[in-house]
């Protein structure tokens, strides 16, 4: 996981994404799901990328099932972007870099 990707939490998720001032990417993900496991690199070189653009992180569903319950997370790697703490979109399952990143663009 790169430097530029936050691990986001219980203690955090209201202060890092509800409240921050930039458009956020969250990850929602499991250890053991195999899909994630395919998109956590293309998540990782996203966030590399856009360090001072997006703030972009994960949330393990297995440790933060409360956040997880209160976004109605059923399927996962589940991507929801965020603008003024609230959800702007929302994506299921693997998808491209190139969506991703116009998603990101778009809000």
């Amino acid at each position: 996981m790169s430097d530029s990707l936050k691990n986001f939490n219980n203690d955090n998720f209201d202060s890092d994404v509800l409240k921050s001032e930039k458009t956020v990417l969250v990850d929602f993900w499991a250890e053991w799901c195999g899909p994630c496991k395919m998109l956590t690199p293309v998540i990782d070189e996203i966030a590399s990328e856009n360090e001072n653009k997006y703030l972009i992180g994960k949330v393990n569903v297995d440790e933060c099932p409360d956040i997880a319950a209160k976004y109605g997370i059923r399927s996962i790697p589940c991507l929801l972007y965020f603008k003024n703490g609230k959800v702007e979109k929302q994506t299921v399952g693997v998808i491209t870099k190139s969506e991703i990143q116009s998603t990101l663009e778009s809000i």
